[in-house]
C-alpha cells in the first residue's frame, strides 16, 4: 500500500497499475481521493499520503509520504480511530491560518507492513506483545493457544491483517537475531524459483557473440576489494601515455532487463545488505557473484567509463561511456595494495609489474585529487565498525576499520566516474545532498559549546568546520565531533532532478559504479545507455515513475542501514547480558536527550544507556557497570562508576 500511495503522489501510469492494485485506485478515484488525467492517476491536490506521528492529547503530526514537505497537524485523530504508525489519507484544511493542517478522511493500513512480536508472561498469564514496544501485538489468540507457545517465542506479524506469518524461533537463542531484523523489513535470503532459473539460463561470455562492444581485453584491468568480498563491482586500469583512466563496472543492465523476474525482484530489493557474517545480495549469486562479477581471468561483459585527465588542473578534459568485454589480470585486496605502496609487496609476474607501474603513478593522481577535493567538500572521521561473530552467532571481536591508501585510491576513481555520469542527464537519479538547515548549525554549536569548544563563525559553512574540525583534533575528539558534524546535517537521498552534493562538494553527483549491490546505478546504467542510443522510448520509459523510485530506493536505502545497525545491537545486547556487574572503559556519546556512552573497551562499539551518572560530560571517558539488559529491544542500561583521564 505505501508504494502504491507514494506512485501515486507523483502520477501512476495506467500501465503500471499491478492486478491488486487496482481495487484501491478504483476506490480512490470513486471517492475523489484522486484524479485521471491522460490515463495517470494522481492524488487531488486536496489530499495528501502519510503515515501518523507520535498521538499526543488527541493530536499528530501526518509525516507526508513520497514528497519532501512539511508535517500536517492533524487535531481529528480520537474520532478517527488512527494511532501512531497508521497509514492514512487525509484532506488538506485550506484557508486556515498558521501550521498546515488536514483532517483524517480514511485508514488505509499500517505503515510498518510487518513487525515482531514475542510471548511474555505476567500474573501467571501470557500475551503476544511487540518485541520493540512491549504493547499487545493486536494479534487475536485465545488462552489455549497461546499455551501452546513457550515463553519467549518470537513471530513475524502482517499488520495489515493482523495475523501471525511465521514463527522465527525464541528470544534466548542468538541465532533467532538475524531473523528478528530481517522480518521487521520483510527481507529474505532465498529467490524464487522463477528468478534463479532465469539467472541460470545464462551462458558464460562468449566474445565473439558481442561484436559490437569495444574488446578491451588486452588493457591489464584490476579489481581492488575487501579480502572477504565475492561480488565486484568495479575494475580500473590507467594509461600513463594518454593521461586517461579507464573504470570499468559490471554490465548488469545486459542480464537484469525491465519487466522481468530478476527485475522485479532487484527493485523490491533495491539493496544488498551487509551482515558481519555474510551478505543478503540484490541479485541471485549466479549473477552477484560469478557472471556479472569482474573476476580475474575470464571475459566479462561491462560498462566502462574512459576519462582523460589534465594533471594539471586535475580536471577531467574529456569522457565516454560505452559497452565492452574485459578481461581483469588480477583480484586484488586492499591490504596487498597497502602492501605494495609500503614496499612489502613486488611483482611476481609482467602482469603484475605493468598493475603496480600504473598503480603507483594512479596513486599520486588520486592523492592530488583528493587535497583538491577536500578544499570544497568534506573529510569527515567517522570510523566504520567491523564485527566478528562464531558459529553459534555470538560476538569474537570487533575492530575499527580506517581508511588506507588502497581505500582512497579506489574511492577517488569512483568519484570521478560518477560525477562524469551525472553530466549526462538533467532528470534521472542524482544522489543529492543538501546543506544543513540553520537551526541545526545552531544546535552544533551550542553542542560543542557543552566540550569547551567555542565556534568562530567564518564567510561560509566550509570554512567554519574546517576550523571545528582543527580544534577536535587538537582536544583528540576528531571522530566524536565528525560525528556531531554529520547528525546535524540533512541525510543523503536520491532525487530526480539535481541538487548538488554539500558532503563531497560537488555541483552534480550520481552513483554508477555499483548495480551489483544497489538498484539505483541499475537505472543509471538504463538511462545512460538509452541516451546513447538516442533511444527516446526506452529513456522516457526509465524516467517514467523515477520520482516515486527515487522516494523507495531512499528509503530501501535506510531499511538495509536499520538492519545492519540493530543486528549489531542485538549482538552487543548478548555480550552485555553474559557481563551483567562487569565493569568497563566507555566514552560519553551523547547528553540530550538521553546519557549515552560508548565502549571504548578491548571490545569497542557498545552503546549504553546511563541510568546514573548524570553529571558527567559529553565526550567524557568515564568507567560503567553493566546494570541491567533487555534482550528483546537490545538495550544496555549501565551506571557511571568512575571518571578516567584520558589517554593522549
Amino acid at each position: 500500500m505505501k508504494s502504491l500511495l507514494i506512485r501515486l503522489t507523483h502520477g501512476l501510469s495506467e500501465q503500471d497499475i499491478a492486478p491488486d492494485e487496482l481495487k484501491y485506485v478504483n476506490d480512490f478515484l470513486a471517492k475523489e481521493y484522486i484524479t485521471k488525467k491522460e490515463n495517470v492517476y494522481q492524488f487531488n491536490s486536496k489530499y495528501r499520503a502519510g503515515t501518523l506521528g507520535l498521538v499526543q492529547n488527541g493530536t499528530a503530526y501526518l509525516n507526508v509520504i513520497g514528497e519532501y514537505v512539511r508535517d500536517l497537524f492533524i487535531d481529528d485523530v480520537e474520532t478517527s480511530k488512527a494511532r501512531e504508525g497508521d497509514l492514512i489519507i487525509a484532506q488538506r484544511l485550506l484557508g486556515k491560518r498558521g501550521t498546515p493542517s488536514a483532517k483524517i478522511v480514511e485508514i488505509v493500513g499500517r505503515a510498518q507492513t510487518y513487525s515482531v512480536a514475542y510471548i511474555v508472561s505476567k500474573d501467571g498469564k501470557k500475551s503476544l506483545v511487540d518485541l520493540k514496544t512491549d504493547f499487545p501485538a493486536g494479534v487475536e489468540l485465545k488462552e489455549d493457544e497461546l499455551n501452546l507457545y513457550s515463553d519467549g517465542d518470537v513471530f513475524k506479524i502482517n499488520n495489515q491483517d493482523f495475523t501471525i506469518m511465521q514463527k522465527l524461533g525464541n528470544i534466548k537463542d542468538p541465532l533467532v537475531d538475524e531473523k528478528i531484523v530481517l522480518a521487521q523489513f520483510n527481507k529474505h535470503d532465498e529467490f524464487s524459483d522463477e528468478v534463479l532459473k532465469q539467472a541460470a539460463s545464462f551462458k558464460e561470455v562468449d566474445a565473439s557473440l558481442y561484436p559490437s562492444r569495444a574488446d578491451l581485453r588486452k588493457l591489464p584491468f584490476c579489481t581492488i576489494d575487501p579480502v572477504t568480498a565475492k561480488d565486484f563491482d568495479d575494475a580500473i586500469y590507467y594509461d600513463e601515455e594518454t593521461t586517461t583512466l579507464y573504470v570499468a563496472i559490471a554490465d548488469v543492465s545486459e542480464y537484469v532487463t525491465p519487466f522481468g523476474a530478476i527485475d522485479n525482484e532487484a527493485i523490491y530489493r533495491s539493496f544488498s545488505i551487509y551482515l558481519p557474517h555474510r551478505s543478503i545480495p540484490m541479485l541471485p549469486r549466479e549473477l552477484s557473484e560469478t557472471l556479472c562479477s569482474l573476476q580475474p581471468h575470464v571475459d566479462r561483459l561491462s560498462y566502462v567509463f574512459e576519462m582523460k585527465l589534465d594533471l594539471a588542473s586535475l580536471e577531467v578534459v574529456g569522457s565516454k561511456v560505452y559497452e565492452a568485454i574485459i578481461h581483469s589480470q588480477r583480484r586484488f585486496n586492499y591490504e596487498e595494495i597497502d602492501e605494495f605502496f609500503e614496499g612489502k609487496l613486488s611483482a611476481k609476474n609482467p602482469s603484475e609489474e605493468k598493475i603496480f607501474d600504473y598503480i603507483a603513478k594512479l596513486r599520486v593522481i588520486t592523492d592530488e585529487l583528493k587535497a583538491k577535493r577536500l578544499k570544497i567538500g568534506y573529510d569527515f572521521r567517522s570510523n566504520e565498525l567491523e564485527m566478528f561473530i562464531d558459529e553459534n552467532s555470538n560476538i569474537t571481536h570487533t575492530t575499527y576499520a580506517h581508511e588506507t591508501p588502497s581505500h582512497a585510491l579506489i574511492e577517488d576513481c569512483m568519484l570521478l566516474a560518477n560525477k562524469e555520469a551525472a553530466k549526462r542527464f538533467s532528470r534521472g537519479i542524482f544522489r543529492i545532498h543538501e546543506p544543513p538547515n540553520q537551526l541545526k548549525i545552531q544546535n552544533l554549536y551550542q553542542e560543542l559549546a557543552g566540550i569547551g569548544m567555542f565556534v568562530d563563525i567564518k564567510k561560509s559553512i566550509k570554512e567554519t568546520i574546517t576550523e571545528i574540525q582543527k580544534q577536535a583534533k587538537e582536544m583528540n575528539l576528531s571522530s566524536e565531533v565528525d560525528t556531531l558534524i554529520i547528525q546535524s546535517q540533512m541525510q543523503a537521498r536520491y532525487a530526480p532532478i539535481n541538487a548538488g552534493h554539500f558532503g563531497l562538494g560537488f555541483d552534480e553527483y550520481t552513483h554508477f559504479t555499483s548495480p551489483i549491490r544497489r538498484y539505483s546505478d541499475l537505472i543509471v546504467h538504463r538511462l545512460l545507455k538509452a541516451i546513447n542510443n538516442n533511444d527516446t522510448m526506452e529513456g522516457s520509459y526509465v524516467l517514467r515513475n523515477i520520482e516515486s523510485l527515487c522516494v523507495s530506493v531512499s528509503e530501501k536505502e535506510r531499511e538495509a542501514s536499520t538492519i545492519e545497525v540493530e543486528f549489531m545491537a542485538r549482538k552487543f545486547a548478548r555480550w552485555a547480558d553474559e557481563n551483567i556487574g562487569n565493569i568497563f572503559r566507555a566514552r560519553i556519546t551523547s547528553t540530550e536527550p538521553f546519557l549515552k556512552a560508548e565502549l571504548h573497551d578491548e571490545l569497542q562499539g557498545a552503546r549504553f544507556f546511563i541510568t546514573h551518572g548524570n553529571d558527567a560530560l559529553l565526550f567524557e571517558d568515564v568507567k560503567v557497570r553493566i546494570d541491567k539488559v533487555d534482550i528483546a529491544k537490545a538495550k544496555i542500561y549501565a551506571s557511571v562508576v568512575e571518571r578516567v583521564e584520558r589517554d593522549n
